[in-house]
Parts: C-alpha cells; sequence; structure tokens
C-alpha cells in the first residue's frame, strides 16, 4: 500500500490527540510543580518541555536535580528511561520507512508513548496517511509545554496531595487507548500477559525505574516477535 502525506492527514493526527488531553495536562501540572520547585524560571520549564518532550525523563530529571545539578548523571538516567523508544521506531516503519528529510526526523522527535498505539490503530483500520503521526505529535508537544507552563505559573495555588486521583490520568489515558490494539487471545494474551507479568514481577522485587518497564516491554516484544515468525510464510497478521 502505498504511502501518502497529506495536510488532511495531519488534521486527522490533531482530531485523535484531543482525548489525550485528559492524560496530558495532569501530568503536565505536576512537572510544571515540581519545576517552579526545583528553581527554574518559566523560561527554562517551557525550553525543556519543547527540547526534551518526554514527561518520564523530563520527572526524573527534575527528581535528580541537585545545585549544581550532575548533568552527567540525570543524562544517563534519562538516557536509560528513553530505551524505550527504540522498538516504537521499528513498529512503526510502515510509515517511517517511506519518510524522507524533515518529514521524517520531526516527526521522530514528535513520537511519544501515546502515539504509538494510536498510530497502530490508525494503520490497521487501513490508514496510508503518514502525516497523521505529524498532526498527532504537533498537538500532543504543544498541548503539553502549555500544560508544563501552566502548573509552573500555578504551583503556588495548586497544592495536591500524593496520591490525588487527578495524577492516575495519564496512565488511565495510555491504558484506555491501547484497547484498540486487542486483536483476539490467539495473537496478543501471550505477549500482553508476559509483557505485564514481567514489569509486576519486577516491580514487586522492588527493582528501580524504569527496569519493570524495560522488562516488560522486552519480554513482550521478543514472545510477539516469536509468534509472528512462526506464522505460515513469515506474513504478520493485519
Amino acid at each position: 500500500m502505498r504511502v501518502i502525506f497529506t495536510r488532511a492527514g495531519v488534521r486527522r493526527g490533531v482530531q485523535r490527540g484531543v482525548p489525550l488531553l485528559l492524560g496530558i495536562i495532569p501530568f503536565g501540572l505536576v512537572v510544571g510543580v515540581i519545576s517552579d520547585g526545583r528553581g527554574l524560571t518559566l523560561a527554562e520549564t517551557m525550553l525543556m518541555s519543547l527540547v526534551v518532550f518526554a514527561g518520564s525523563a523530563q520527572l526524573l530529571a527534575l527528581e535528580l536535580w541537585t545545585n549544581p545539578p550532575d548533568v552527567l548523571g540525570v543524562a544517563v538516567a534519562a538516557f536509560i528511561v528513553n530505551v524505550r523508544m527504540l522498538p516504537y521506531g521499528a513498529a512503526l516503519a510502515f510509515w517511517f520507512d517511506a519518510l524522507k528529510g524533515w518529514r521524517l526526523w520531526f516527526t521522530l522527535f514528535l513520537t511519544v508513548d501515546h502515539a504509538v498505539p494510536l498510530t497502530l490503530a490508525e494503520h490497521r483500520a487501513g490508514g496510508r496517511d503518514a502525516a497523521f503521526m505529524l498532526g498527532l505529535g504537533v498537538f500532543t508537544w504543544l498541548a503539553w509545554t502549555l500544560a508544563t507552563a501552566a502548573g509552573y505559573v500555578l504551583s503556588n495555588t495548586v497544592a495536591l496531595p500524593p496520591g490525588h486521583p487527578l495524577f492516575f490520568a495519564a496512565t488511565a489515558t495510555f491504558v484506555a487507548i491501547i484497547v484498540p490494539l486487542w486483536r483476539g487471545v490467539r495473537q496478543d494474551l501471550a505477549p500482553w500477559a508476559i509483557a505485564a507479568g514481567m514489569a509486576v514481577g519486577a516491580q514487586a522485587l522492588r527493582l528501580p525505574a524504569p527496569i519493570p518497564l524495560l522488562a516488560g516491554a522486552i519480554a513482550g516484544a521478543l514472545v510477539a516477535t516469536w509468534q509472528e515468525s512462526r506464522r505460515p510464510g513469515g506474513e504478520t497478521a493485519p
């Protein structure tokens, strides 16, 4: 199927990104509040969101922030957290391989966790417009930056206690958007169950982040790859 790249695809990506605000806004507010507590300025907070654009990496960096900061330690920790992005590129190769120049590099830069299941669902539904990823990425990029800025500005007036239900919004949103990826018990039960089991097991052993996340992701990916390799002719399921 020939891959296209149109303005209509960008608009569709933006539209599909709107529900993600339920998870982006609370998470961004938290990161903005912590940024203020670590002594960053509003401009520095927004610049970090624009350049880094990775909520988990930003939160980890802020948690490890000292004065003066251990730049190398923070960079290594952020790199480890973002290792999970490597298989994302392979999973979305059906569109990435067709892109060149700024379209490829800008879309890669804007690819985050939430974009992966939405893009996979779009492709499985017959979508062939790679601009969908760009529209989704630009929307979430700007929404994230504005949310962290709002959290910074409101840091002195918004004080949520630890464990507040609002903090679960980002996780709940991600769980909700992976539902369309379920293809049935035969294809997905084993990799999904093993990924969940490995992650929960690593967490139960009190292994530090991001080991539980990486353990689950790698275990699930290996099982899924093994299953796909056993299909007649090496063909993958739609």
